[in-house]
């Protein structure tokens, strides 16, 4: 039975969500999620549902997924080795094959799956389709002091087609895009789903750029969970590389920051999807649950910096 209180909660609510709706309805939002969110069914589900919301109230949505742990675990259970340099996967023709089935095969379909049973009308595609992505080899990459780095059938962007999903969110749909992509003559290439979201958000002109990971944001310390940094600038950003405070994953989702909002996107933030409606609470309100990244702190609204005076 819903009680007074109920209903209080609910309109207040409404409320609240109005202005946002409001400022964002038809704005363009780009949502990147890592693997570890399609691990667990229950919370694949919960951030499907967070991203359709969003899509329902106007907002135009772009969903880029990774699939990071699937592939270590399926290449593990074949007996390929995984390696890592500076938190980037090396992927040699083993690991493509293994790329290859989990984000275009398993991830992707899985997603557009969700979607039909909460009714959002989405899309599945790779940076494949239609030229989406058009990308190069990576070429031997160079370390002071160490042996050149291969990494494989590694991707490096050279443009994004940002026509082909713009179609698709003016017929309303969302797209939800596999990073997978290839070369001009159709050898495909694994690319970091963080930069590919940033480089689609920055040709798309989005409002956002959402980072949705395992950390509840950035810290200033590794190893406390508390030092959570609510906003910070590039110039900050590039000081915790410099460093050290950035490791693992962090390092291509701060380049890809970087990347972002070089190029035009204004906001970029970092949240968890552990933290139940995180998007939501990111979205529709001025606290917030992560950290906002901007060129400028300066240029950072009171309400933004936590000012509600």
């Amino acid at each position: 039975m819903t009680t007074n209180r109920d209903r209080a909660i609910v309109v207040s609510a409404l409320k609240h969500a109005a202005p946002y709706i409001r400022l964002f309805k038809g704005k363009v939002f780009v949502i990147k999620a890592g693997g570890e969110v399609f691990a667990d069914q229950a919370l694949a589900t919960a951030l499907v549902e967070q991203v359709g919301i969003l899509h329902q109230v106007g907002i135009k949505t772009v969903l880029i997924h990774g699939g990071g742990p699937q592939s270590t675990k399926l290449a593990a259970e074949l007996g390929f080795n995984t390696q890592f340099v500076e938190g980037r996967r090396v992927t040699d023709s083993d690991s493509l094959d293994v790329a290859t089935m989990i984000l275009n095969g398993q991830i992707n379909t899985r997603i557009l799956a969700r979607c039909r049973d909460l009714q959002i009308p989405a899309v599945g595609i790779s940076g494949v389709d239609a030229g989406l992505i058009r990308a190069h080899k990576r070429p031997l990459v160079e370390r002071d002091g160490e042996a050149s780095i291969d990494y494989g059938f590694v991707g490096d962007i050279d443009s994004v087609d940002a026509d082909i999903l713009r179609k698709q969110l003016d017929n309303g749909l969302m797209p939800v895009v596999s990073p997978l992509s290839c070369d001009e003559s159709g050898t495909l290439l694994n690319i970091n789903a963080d930069t590919v979201a940033a480089a689609i958000a920055a040709e798309l002109d989005a409002e956002k750029l959402i980072l949705v990971t395992g950390a509840t944001g950035i810290l200033e310390d590794i190893d406390d969970p508390g030092s959570l940094i609510s906003y910070i600038d590039l110039k900050r950003l590039q000081q915790l590389k410099d460093d050290g405070v950035l490791a693992d994953g962090m390092l291509p989702k701060a380049a890809a920051i970087d990347a972002a909002i070089s190029n035009g996107v204004q906001r970029v933030h970092v949240i968890s999807h552990k933290l139940p409606d995180s998007i939501l609470l990111e979205v529709f309100t001025n606290e917030g649950t992560g950290t906002l990244v901007v060129d400028d702190i300066a240029a950072l609204t009171p309400e933004e910096q936590g000012d509600e005076s």
